[in-house]
């Protein structure tokens, strides 16, 4: 049995193509989704609350995002459209990057946040991804939030184990936050 928390949503089957039961998908992470589907890990659907497991029979990509994927046991159009708009979910712990475990920036939630030269600055609250620049929103210990932006220039490090995220942030960001 397949349990929710050993997944994350990578996708979603947008329409059928061709009569045979082939589908167009599209990938939040492309670059991992062939060593996936190569792994012949299933992908997964929630059909009312069930996950579902389904093989890659054939996929071939389309685009920078895009696939095209034959499932085992979907054979035609009719089939195919029972998952169309369907949210596409993988085994966490069989998406990587070469030998190191996946982690999404929503894993960063709770996280203590340590910057180089002031210290702790709070935990992370909320990741806001509503606009092209993702921000890191931090819970100061007097209940403010500053927000932080999430680029690599800013991280200079990630400790899963003490659940730590270490950043250098320029004077002028952190006076940005407290105007």
């Amino acid at each position: 049995m397949i349990r929710r928390e050993e997944t994350v949503a990578v996708g979603k089957f947008h329409k059928a193509h061709a009569l045979k039961g082939e589908l167009n998908a599209t990938f939040e992470y492309p670059e991992l989704m062939e060593d996936y589907l190569d792994s012949e890990a299933p992908l997964i659907v929630d059909f009312d609350g069930i996950l579902t497991p389904f093989f890659a029979e054939s996929y071939r990509t389309k685009g920078a995002t895009g696939f095209l994927i034959k499932l085992d046991g979907i054979d035609s159009e009719e089939a195919a459209r029972e998952l169309v708009n369907k949210e596409i979910y993988a085994q966490r712990s069989r998406l990587a990057y070469g030998d190191e475990s996946l982690m999404l920036e929503s894993d960063l939630i709770g996280f203590k946040v340590v910057d180089d030269e002031k210290g702790e600055l709070g935990h992370v609250e909320d990741i806001d991804d509503s606009t092209a620049n993702e921000l890191i929103l931090v819970r100061t210990p007097d209940d403010t939030i500053v927000y932080i932006p999430l680029v690599d220039d800013f991280i200079t490090g990630v400790d899963e184990e003490t659940k730590t995220l270490r950043v250098s942030l320029p004077e002028e960001l952190l006076n940005l936050n407290e105007g």
